[in-house]
């Protein structure tokens, strides 16, 4: 996959709060229709650049650029929307990690703090009644105990849930993103806890 597909740009709103990634190519869209503009960003110094300034920025050391008619253009690493100040909200995906997460690593029906690999996810209504694979329906349970309840109603194994199985609330979309490609520009952005 070339540099121009990965998601290599951080996105911020007009507050200059981190709110999503895109593709340099989508980057680019967005700052020649005026939605974005671009930073410059130097020894911490950041710079506000327009489209029509950023295709005469020179190519320092380090940065990548892309080949055009024009000459070679320097790739955004950060951008920030003209227009758009909210902080979307999501709710994690539903998945292992999410369940073991939103149950604290414990087992909801025993209340045992469990390891990685000790627990899975039980369907409190199992699938073969007709449950769903969703968050008010799982929960994190310790392996022999979900084996043990296997296709019975919690009551009919003779386990009561710690709590009732509900769907982790939402949070600020800038919570799930990572630096995974270690832009060091991204780091003034993103919160270093994450």
């Amino acid at each position: 996959m070339n540099r121009l597909e990965l998601n290599t740009v951080l996105v911020l709103n007009r507050s200059w709060q981190a709110i999503d990634t895109k593709t340099p190519q989508q980057a680019f869209c967005m700052m020649a229709t005026d939605g974005a503009i671009g930073l410059d960003i130097e020894e911490g110094r950041m710079t506000p650049v327009r489209w029509s300034e950023w295709l005469q920025l020179p190519i320092r050391e380090g940065d990548a650029s892309v080949s055009t008619a024009r000459g070679p253009v320097r790739l955004p690493t950060v951008i920030v929307l003209a227009r758009y100040a909210k902080v979307p909200r999501k709710r994690p995906r539903f998945s292992l990690r999410a369940v073991w997460e939103r149950d604290g690593g414990k087992c909801q029906y025993t209340g045992r703090p469990l390891r990685p690999g000790e627990g899975n996810i039980d369907h409190v209504l199992p699938r073969s009644r007709g449950g769903a694979t969703s968050w008010t329906n799982c929960v994190l349970a310790a392996t022999d105990v979900n084996s043990r309840k296997a296709d019975k109603l919690p009551e009919e194994a003779g386990l009561r849930l710690l709590r009732a199985p509900a769907a982790p609330p939402e949070r600020p979309a800038s919570v799930g993103l990572r630096n995974q490609h270690n832009i060091p520009e991204w780091d003034l952005f993103l919160r270093r806890a994450q």
